[in-house]
């Protein structure tokens, strides 16, 4: 019974991707194929989630540590 629903959704979205006119950045799509981006940073954070990275970053090192500690 719930295959058919399942195929009418693949069916619905297939061609609601076929017929959509869809206007494609082509340049930002060439740079994210290439792994180029315009706000990244030096390490590869993009420049928005910056703060984060640098917070989270912190929290792994003391990780880091506590499980070499624990190995050793």
């Amino acid at each position: 019974m719930g295959r058919g629903r399942a195929k009418a959704k693949q069916t619905r979205v297939a061609r609601d991707l076929k017929y959509r006119s869809i206007e494609t950045d082509f340049a930002s799509l060439e740079r994210e194929l290439r792994g180029q981006s315009v706000d990244e940073g030096s390490d590869g954070v993009p420049d928005q989630y910056a703060d984060l990275a640098a917070e989270y970053e912190d929290d792994y090192d003391s990780y880091a540590d506590d499980e070499e500690e624990r190995r050793a």
